[in-house]
């Protein structure tokens, strides 16, 4: 898979679940099986490396009074 990073987030996404939905029929020999998992965790990396970069984006949100606010996404999955 090339030009992973050159994507946006949607588009990574969109393949990212093309895998998942082959991984899932079942049919895969298992070199291809292999082949969708390393490309699967690496358009993971960069739908992971996307939200980061939002999430920084996000610390610097401006107050009212323009001072800079810290901002955190929490995770809800505990």
């Amino acid at each position: 898979m090339e030009e992973k990073t050159e994507l946006n987030f949607e588009q990574a996404m969109e393949r990212l679940e093309k895998i998942v939905d082959q991984l899932e029929q079942g049919d895969v020999p298992l070199e291809q099986a292999i082949q969708y998992y390393k490309d699967g965790m690496e358009l993971s990396k960069v739908c992971h490396d996307k939200l980061k970069n939002v999430e920084n984006e996000m610390a610097e949100i401006m107050k009212e009074n323009g001072e800079t606010e810290p901002f955190t996404v929490e995770d809800d999955s505990e």
